[in-house]
């Protein structure tokens, strides 16, 4: 798959070393100030235990499949706790993250990207020199499969990273097989439907660095968007509520992240399969005056080649119209990296229009 790469842009981190007065004009978004903030809803998202999910006691299970069937319908994020990935591996690769970011830039930009690659440190969706940029910087590598690694972006400081990162990978991808297989319960079809498409799936590990900036208020690391992916599972350096996330336009909710736990989100794979039952949702990263965050995101994607579109035996039972075209996920990954982060634009653009659906029904 021939992918689109970002244009180059400075390094942000280096950038917030000085002693600005004011941010960039490149770097202020002016929608930033202006967005409501709910507070009060932070408290409400769900958590989700992944233990209870697989008990052996029905009565236990069916209770959390069914907060769980919950959050992906209402929420399209919660946090999953006792989830068996051993914490001081999550630990480690946090720390080997905050490692390479912390190397002199000159370093680093030994893993910068190069043209037609979304791979290596740098920044991404990056489109037009006009284009407001975001207060953060990034390594993005491709994990799995093994052979579609591209070893000339993985760090050589510090020594653990790589094993590290190997290790983490693989705990990411038997947890994203078992959440999809508990989804596939949850939408009433045959789990093989939903995980077929995850065999030999794609893993892509973004590490996100966001520097903190005198004026917080005018910029943001991370533009308001929807990930592509089946599922992300996300954890960060600390306990700062910098992910925020929009649920029914009424403004955008931080997540407090619980210690240990990975927050997850539905991506618009599964917004698509499942025919908008369940929502990928739009989330933004926001910055603080005086701390410096690091997240890693990683991005389950269905197998290369793959076709997605909503999941017939779910058309069949909940007897509804067809409301997403099927695609595909490639070329859908294509067109999502060449664009700037842009809200649920892209999922949009395959979505039939109204008098289609009524068409339909």
């Amino acid at each position: 798959m021939t992918m689109v790469g970002s244009l180059p842009v400075p390094n942000v981190q280096d950038l917030a070393q000085k002693e600005l007065k004011e941010v960039p004009d490149r770097y202020v978004q002016r929608e930033a100030e202006s967005e409501h903030i709910e507070f009060e809803m932070s408290d409400q998202i769900p958590v989700i235990d992944l233990q209870k999910l697989l008990h052996k006691d029905p009565c236990i299970s069916s209770n959390e499949m069914a907060k769980f069937h919950r959050a992906c319908k209402d929420w399209g994020f919660f946090q999953l706790i006792n989830h068996s990935v051993d914490e001081e591996l999550m630990r480690k690769m946090v720390c080997n993250a905050e490692e390479f970011f912390n190397l002199p830039l000159e370093e680093k930009k030994a893993y910068a990207q190069v043209p037609e690659s979304f791979q290596g440190y740098g920044q991404a969706f990056v489109v037009s020199e006009e284009q407001k940029l975001e207060w953060s910087d990034m390594l993005s590598l491709r994990t799995l499969p093994v052979y579609q690694r591209n070893m000339r972006f993985w760090p050589k400081k510090p020594p653990s990273f790589s094993e590290t990162l190997d290790k983490y990978a693989f705990a990411m991808e038997k947890v994203t097989f078992c959440l999809l297989s508990l989804i596939a319960k949850n939408l009433g079809v045959e789990p093989k439907k939903l995980t077929s498409i995850f065999d030999d799936g794609v893993q892509g590990t973004r590490m996100n660095y966001y520097p903190p900036c005198p004026q917080p208020e005018k910029v943001l690391g991370l533009s308001p968007h929807s990930d592509a992916s089946i599922i992300t599972l996300l954890i960060q350096n600390n306990d700062l509520p910098g992910l925020q996330i929009k649920i029914n336009g009424n403004g955008w909710v931080p997540i407090k992240p619980i210690s240990g736990a990975f927050i997850v989100n539905i991506g618009d794979a599964i917004e698509i399969m499942s025919n908008g039952l369940y929502k990928s949702i739009e989330h933004r990263a926001v910055i603080h005056p005086d701390r410096a965050r690091i997240s890693i995101a990683g991005f389950q994607d269905p197998r290369s080649g793959v076709l997605i579109g909503p999941l017939q035996g779910l058309l069949e039972r909940e007897n509804v119209a067809t409301k997403y075209k099927a695609v595909n996920f490639d070329e859908y990954l294509r067109q999502y990296f060449s664009a700037k982060l842009d809200g649920k634009t892209m999922l949009d653009l395959i979505k039939f229009e109204k008098n289609e659906d009524q068409e339909r029904a």
